[in-house]
């Protein structure tokens, strides 16, 4: 928006070019800096099936009740999104402050590869997607793949929801300035 000399606004429509878009990008904070400050949930993406594999993730939101869909967004370059594309479903367990240690976990580049970074993981495996579902976690969902969308160096995976379960009422773990932070589960008999 611009303010005129009249002190209104109005829409100013300016075009812009890929190169000076990066200019006025790059003179600006990095988006990732921005980004920290806005808090996040916790999750654990998992798939099952050959290339089997879990990651920590708080690219992740419901989109849709009717029918009931979720988004999750991985790195092209991640193996988690190979993972999906393979399977072509995916499970996310919501964590819970007591799993900061697994969310670690998952974020390490440097864990094992493939089913094997489950060995000594309390999970079960979900009856819908056969995708590990970490034990302990506020809810979990199993989704079916519907559709993946381009988003630059991203996909979005959009997964209807076939099961989902909640646990228990721990508190919830957050992620907001490169930390995990902890709030408490609402109190469900205070709610509205």
């Amino acid at each position: 928006m611009h303010i005129n000399d009249r002190g209104t606004d109005r829409a100013v429509q300016t075009p812009t070019t890929p190169a000076r878009r990066d200019q006025r990008f790059s003179a600006q904070t990095s988006l990732r800096d921005v980004m920290s400050r806005f808090a996040t949930g916790v999750t654990v993406l998992t798939a099952g099936g050959e290339y089997g594999h879990g990651m920590t993730a708080n690219a992740f939101n419901s989109v849709s009740l009717e029918p009931p869909l979720v988004m999750c967004c991985v790195s092209r370059t991640a193996r988690m999104h190979e993972s999906i594309t393979s399977a072509g479903s995916f499970a996310v367990s919501i964590l819970a402050d007591e799993q900061r240690d697994l969310a670690r976990y998952f974020a390490d580049r440097g864990r094992p590869r493939g089913l094997a970074q489950f060995d000594g993981v309390d999970c079960r495996r979900g009856p819908h997607t056969d995708a590990p579902l970490l034990e302990g976690s506020l809810a979990w969902l199993e989704c079916e793949l519907v559709d993946v969308y381009g988003g630059g160096d991203h996909s979005i995976f959009l997964g209807e929801v076939l099961s989902s379960i909640r646990g228990n009422d721990s508190r919830a773990l957050l992620f907001c300035g490169g930390q995990y932070h902890l709030i408490d589960a609402p109190d469900r008999r205070s709610a509205l």
